[in-house]
């Protein structure tokens, strides 16, 4: 059993060689808080999906965001925001590859990631986690970021794409991590599936070619 145990960690560790080993490590321990967290939300009733205040709260797998990011090339990004960043999972794996910010206006769920990240002693320098409202333009500013992440849970006609094309710099992109709530007015490009899910790009612009 120890064997076995030990040829998966092995495993593991292999498929998050595209990361320098502080950060392979740094991985593995995010995955594995995270499942600790799951594991508890479940024995409080809860499971991975409830509705929050505003909106539905559903976790994404560690791996998957790991996946996505290395495959789109996060590192060539200077700042990534997760829009309504939940328990701030994709935060804390995006800042092993650049400077990383999230918002989520559900403050249990901010708190956590919060705890996490201070737990797993990630630097507040370059993985910042915000409890508030991302369309408060007090909060958040989207024209400060190059790589934009969401997951969203209800129509972009409530003010969110709105703020987006106002305030999106012309070269950033935004990821849409699934295809049940997309933009209207926002310009798609391509799509990347990992797994039976889709990420979409889209932009403010169009790039040539």
């Amino acid at each position: 059993m120890r064997m076995l145990l030990h040829n998966k960690e092995e495993k593991r560790k292999k498929e998050v060689n595209t990361l320098p080993d502080k950060d392979a490590d740094m991985l593995l321990k995010i995955e594995h808080e995270y499942s600790l967290f799951e594991k508890s939300l479940k024995e409080q009733g809860l499971g991975i999906v409830w509705e929050t205040e505003k909106g539905i709260y559903g976790a994404e797998k560690c791996r998957r965001l790991f996946d996505f990011f290395s495959k789109i090339g996060l590192k060539k990004y200077k700042h990534f925001l997760d829009i309504g960043s939940g328990d701030g999972r994709a935060v804390l794996i995006a800042s092993l590859f650049t400077d990383a910010e999230g918002i989520e206006i559900d403050a249990n769920l901010a708190d956590a990631g919060i705890k996490m990240r201070d737990k797993l002693g990630i630097s507040k320098e370059n993985c910042r986690l915000i409890c508030g409202d991302f369309l408060n333009p007090k909060l958040i500013d989207f024209g400060g970021f190059d790589f934009l992440f969401i997951n969203p849970d209800q129509g972009w006609h409530k003010g969110l794409e709105d703020k987006l094309l106002k305030e999106m710099k012309d070269d950033a992109v935004l990821f849409v991590n699934n295809n049940i709530f997309l933009p209207d007015r926002l310009k798609k490009g391509k799509s990347w599936w990992l797994g039976d899910k889709p990420v979409i790009e889209y932009r403010k612009k169009l790039r040539n070619g």
